[in-house]
Order: C-alpha cells, then sequence, then structure tokens
C-alpha cells in the first residue's frame, strides 16, 4: 500500500523526506519498473498532444 503524506501547510522539507522515505523502502527493481511505467506515459502524452520532433533545415542545391 502506498503511504500517503498529509500536511496543513506547506513543508518542503517534508515533502522532500517522505518521497526519499518512500523510494528507500522499494527495491531497485521496483524503482525501475516504476520509472519505465512512468517513461512509457509521458511518451503517450507527447504522442497524444501531438509533440514530433523538431524540423530539419534542407539544403538546396
Amino acid at each position: 500500500m502506498t503511504p500517503i503524506l498529509k500536511l496543513y501547510g506547506c513543508d518542503k522539507d517534508k515533502e522532500i523526506e517522505f518521497e526519499l522515505n518512500y523510494l528507500l523502502s522499494l527495491s531497485t527493481k521496483q524503482r525501475f519498473q516504476m520509472m519505465l511505467k512512468k517513461t512509457e506515459e509521458i511518451r503517450n502524452l507527447l504522442k497524444k498532444h501531438g509533440y514530433r520532433k523538431a524540423s530539419q533545415v534542407i539544403k538546396r542545391t
């Protein structure tokens, strides 16, 4: 079960500490699985919203 951080107000230090503790509780395999899943999600979002490679400059001869 994923832990939930509840803060009353903004405390960046507590947020970072919570995130680091959570990541340290995971195995290396779990962290890589999360990373690959997020990479796939980002790739799908970019495709969905029309992201394409930059146009190329073609020299005329």
